[in-house]
């Protein structure tokens, strides 16, 4: 009976102990989750706050610079960017699967003849389909004429594909003269305050030359991210041209295939 009643105590205990341990661990995860909270909204708070900052600053260069020399540099940025979002917009749409293409083209001319693999081609967007179509059109006069249509349409496409690239590269250009023309008339400007003042101040000479050396960098940085955009539309052009020459080879064997059979 002793040793019953002595077994009986200790599991109560335990049970007593179990429970005392969970209700600590829910005020523990009750206390916590609220600090975790309050740390996101601090980092969220934070992190708005450099936003903001940094926004500030930005503005606070550009008016030291000059609004005419700098509202230039940031329409050059503007219209480049236009340009540039336009065109990969252009080639991601010129993109197709030519191998799927050339699939459908050789089972309409098995199935349907010429006019049949017009229709696909009709029914297909980008070059590639372009080009097919002028070579199945003049098919009818000879491997010769359809291989002269191909060549001559696929130089009229490489011509759409690179349109508005000398416009970017203008941009590219002018961005960093316009740069340099704000520095050199801020430098002029500067010259002009000590020849009035008649004495040479450092504090008036290093303000004059910041705030012209403001408009370089900006028409620098104007430049390099043109310039990235640039030589990846140039990039996107060169695989859509290479795609083309690759599939109109195929094209014209497969009319050449197609001319013996019949």
């Amino acid at each position: 009976m002793l040793f019953l009643g002595a077994s009986l105590n200790a599991v109560a205990q335990d049970e007593t102990a179990d429970t005392t341990t969970m209700d600590e661990m829910e005020d523990t995860t009750a206390v916590a989750e609220p600090v975790t909270e309050d740390v996101t909204a601090e980092e969220v708070g934070e992190t708005a706050s450099e936003g903001s900052e940094l926004h500030k600053k930005i503005k606070a260069k550009f008016i030291e610079g000059g609004a005419s020399f700098m509202g230039a540099v940031l329409l050059t940025l503007i219209f480049g960017l236009a340009l540039a979002i336009e065109r990969i917009i252009y080639l991601n749409l010129a993109t197709t699967n030519t191998e799927k293409l050339l699939n459908k083209v050789e089972s309409a001319l098995e199935s349907d003849g010429i006019d049949g693999a017009k229709e696909v081609c009709r029914n297909t967007r980008g070059p590639v389909a372009s080009i097919f179509y002028q070579g199945l059109d003049r098919v009818d006069e000879g491997i010769e004429a359809a291989e002269k249509s191909v060549i001559s349409y696929g130089s009229v496409q490489m011509g759409l594909l690179e349109k508005n690239l000398s416009w970017i590269s203008l941009f590219i250009a002018i961005a960093p003269m316009l740069g340099f023309m704000g520095t050199v008339i801020g430098m002029i400007d500067a010259f002009d305050k000590i020849r009035i003042a008649g004495t040479v101040s450092a504090q008036l000479v290093a303000g004059g030359i910041q705030i012209a050396l403001i408009t370089t960098v900006s028409g620098l940085i104007v430049a390099v991210i043109l310039q990235i955009f640039y030589n990846y539309i140039l990039t996107k052009i060169d695989a859509l041209v290479v795609n083309m020459e690759d599939s109109s080879i195929s094209l014209i064997d497969m009319l050449v295939k197609y001319n013996l059979k019949k």
